[in-house]
């Protein structure tokens, strides 16, 4: 009850200056930061919710400069509190190689960052930043799960559609063990692409042009994803026992 109390006028306010004023996309982009941050505060604190936010913010901009390499037209970040961010690609790519390169460009960037984060933790011995780079190790992680719409399953479909099949387990299980509403909206999005995979013809002409593309492009899309996906496993575990070992007996 106190942190609807505290939380109403923040985001009422918020509601207003975003309503009520034409800032253009940039704006749009800075206001609904500011609403997850006033959101996260109320639960988190001001500290973690901003660092969580712009490691958030990094994963985005990393989809958006790879997008605009590609010449794609696309949208600037937005965010909405307990779902997170994303940009909007105005144009479909036009293959699977530009389509897992703007996949692959959130979770490398947001990784580096989140590793500098962590390197300032350890250097200055601050649970704080551990926490976030954390928060920041794991929300890479998690995107990398092998099933559309998720930045895994996107960069996976340049092997083929068909590993969404092996991605979907995976989500159920994630969902079981932890369910959330975010989860669920996901797993939702998730039915058609599943349905796709699943009747996913490769010698059909309209998959020959979207998903044919060279052998070592498959290798090297799929080196990097496994490579990724195992340094945020073991990186992420690490960094959770050090924050485990620093809580107070």
């Amino acid at each position: 009850m106190q942190v609807q109390k505290e939380l109403g006028p923040r985001v009422k306010l918020l509601f207003l200056l975003l309503s009520g004023l034409k800032w253009g996309k940039l704006a749009a982009t800075g206001g609904t930061m500011l609403l997850s941050l006033a959101v996260y505060a109320t639960i988190w604190g001001w500290p973690y919710a901003a660092g969580f936010i712009a490691l958030m913010f990094v994963h985005e901009m990393g989809h958006y400069m790879a997008a605009r390499q590609r010449g794609l037209a696309v949208g600037a970040p937005m965010f909405i509190p307990f779902v997170g961010a994303w940009i909007d690609l105005k144009e479909h790519p036009a293959d699977v190689e530009t389509e897992a390169y703007v996949a692959m460009a959130g979770p490398l960037v947001g990784t580096v960052a989140a590793v500098a984060v962590y390197l300032w933790g350890r250097y200055t011995d601050s649970s704080l930043l551990l926490a976030i780079a954390y928060a920041g190790l794991f929300l890479n992680l998690f995107n990398l799960v092998p099933i559309s719409p998720l930045d895994g399953g996107r960069i996976t479909a340049i092997i083929s559609p068909r590993v969404w099949l092996i991605g979907a387990p995976m989500m159920l299980a994630i969902l079981l063990y932890r369910p959330s509403p975010v989860l669920v909206i996901i797993a939702i999005m998730a039915v058609p692409q599943l349905m796709k995979a699943w009747k996913y013809d490769p010698k059909a002409p309209e998959n020959l042009a979207y998903y044919g593309v060279p052998l070592q492009a498959k290798l090297e899309y799929g080196g990097l994803y496994l490579a990724l996906t195992a340094y945020l496993c073991v990186m992420t575990y690490e960094v959770h026992e050090m924050l485990g070992a620093m809580r107070p007996t």
